[in-house]
């Protein structure tokens, strides 16, 4: 119960960042958005920071329990790693702003809330540079899965949905050369 409480708050908190903006994130606004006390919220997360922390945790761990899932259904182990970064980072419940709104509560409030991503994502850089027999080339598909991921968070420039497959497509193969 508590658990669904905490990602209920979590899912109003994102709802808040997405439909109002990171700058009407408060404590009072997530409560009347999940229907709860500000004493309920405040029992789960003390303060804004830890709400924002909240949401960030919840986004890698799902993420890399989407990575998980998909390497476990990936019999070809050259390279399986890589695919299923790929296929998350594409997977449209990532895709989704809604998803990712606490990097963008993070990023506007207090970037040192952004440390864990950091610590994460250099975990990944390692993962990608040791999936391929060229560092530069598991790099260089980490990065443009990752660009391709923010440019859709940041509403910049987004792709078609067939030039979002076809890229999809292009870094697959590069996972198998």
């Amino acid at each position: 119960m508590a658990k669904d409480t905490r990602n209920a708050l979590l899912d109003a908190a994102d709802r808040v960042v997405t439909q109002t903006g990171v700058n009407n994130l408060t404590l009072e606004k997530v409560a009347a958005e999940a229907g709860v006390s500000k004493g309920g919220l405040l029992y789960h997360f003390p303060n804004k920071d830890a709400l924002i922390t909240g949401m960030i945790e919840r986004l890698m761990h799902d993420f890399s329990e989407a990575i998980a899932a998909l390497m476990a259904a990936d019999p070809d182990p050259d390279g399986r790693w890589l695919r299923a970064f790929i296929n998350a980072t594409f997977t449209p419940e990532f895709a989704q702003v809604e998803r990712s709104a606490g990097l963008l509560a993070a990023a506007s409030t207090d970037t040192a809330l952004l440390d864990p991503f950091r610590v994460q994502f250099a975990a990944w850089q390692d993962r990608a540079a040791a999936a391929s027999d060229d560092p530069a080339v598991g790099t260089l598909i980490r990065l443009a899965a990752d660009g391709l991921w923010f440019a859709e968070l940041l509403g910049i420039s987004p792709l078609d949905d067939a030039t979002r497959e076809s890229v999809r497509q292009t870094l697959i193969t590069l996972t198998r050369q």
